[in-house]
């Protein structure tokens, strides 16, 4: 049976584009029937990435069958894969977060977490000499993919090993990394076409703090200010959007790449107590600055606090 290689749901640029690369390894190098997967529709960078490498979009599904085989890439948290991944046949892991728990498999497997900014990186890793049979749209996918998780190297979760092979993938390609990630930023910053309840999932991850269950959302952009017009309407559907999602409050974090900072809306007091005991951030009204925020994995999870 093909091998389905998939990421999280509502993909962003890397878990569109490593499905891509690893299906493209697994059947060019190692010989075996892969191919990649979308959980829902990517985002309008990850659209960008995959017209300007002239890359397919992979299939979108919404569930997987039993004994499937499948690969699992840019996540391990079961509450961002299909209902049924359990009951897939689960061959490996490949990602760059914490280790959730949850997730079971037939037997034993391969996984590889490491401590780096993308997951294209560690793929470009386990390949080893092969990485260098990529073609140039499967190397712009690599390259597009770590641009994007470490926000051309701003993010605090950007390692010296990233930054490595992004400048010899760019060297190879013949890409200025400035102006090619500029471009995909602006993708990115494109959001007129989403309604407040699609910027509110588009990026976005479920944790549970202190006994609350949290959508925290980050929408990464190099013009804030398309966002925080919105802000009112946006407040208003987190009710809905929470609802819906089985949450107690949905938390969006606008974040500025150019500035360096993230704008957090406070639309209630319970959102209010977790910027004061979170960041220590003193909040007037319905938005705070959090200068120097730019992870959600590095600096906004791992701080949470009600």
């Amino acid at each position: 049976m093909t091998i389905q290689v998939f990421g999280h749901k509502s993909p962003d640029t890397d878990s569109t584009g490593s499905p891509i690369i690893w299906a493209w390894y697994l059947n060019e190098v190692k010989g075996v029937d892969a191919a990649p997967k979308l959980l829902g529709e990517p985002n309008t960078e990850a659209l960008f990435v995959l017209n300007r490498w002239n890359l397919d979009k992979p299939e979108i599904i919404k569930t997987v069958e039993a004994g499937a085989p499948v690969i699992i890439v840019d996540t391990n948290n079961p509450a961002e894969l299909p209902e049924a991944i359990n009951d897939a046949d689960v061959q490996a892991i490949i990602d760059h977060h914490k280790l959730v728990g949850g997730l079971e498999t037939k037997g034993p497997i391969n996984i590889t977490i490491r401590p780096l900014a993308c997951t294209a990186t560690i793929m470009i890793d386990l390949m080893g000499e092969d990485a260098a049979k990529m073609p140039d749209a499967i190397k712009g996918a690599a390259l597009s993919c770590i641009l994007s998780d470490t926000l051309e190297f701003r993010s605090p979760t950007t390692t010296d090993h990233d930054r490595e092979v992004v400048e010899k993938l760019a060297a190879d390609l013949g890409i200025d990394i400035a102006a090619y990630a500029a471009e995909m930023f602006e993708a990115k910053s494109d959001v007129s076409a989403f309604s407040d309840a699609e910027l509110l999932r588009m990026d976005s991850k479920e944790y549970n703090v202190d006994g609350k269950e949290f959508r925290v959302s980050v929408l990464e952009t190099t013009a804030p200010k398309i966002v925080l017009d919105r802000k009112d309407s946006l407040m208003a559907s987190m009710v809905d959007v929470a609802a819906e999602d089985g949450a107690d409050q949905v938390l969006l974090f606008v974040i500025d790449i150019l500035n360096e900072e993230a704008t957090l809306l406070v639309p209630n007091d319970l959102v209010k107590t977790v910027a004061e005991k979170s960041f220590g951030a003193n909040v007037t009204g319905d938005t705070v600055v959090l200068p120097g925020v730019m992870s959600r994995k590095k600096q906004i999870i791992p701080n949470l606090k009600v």
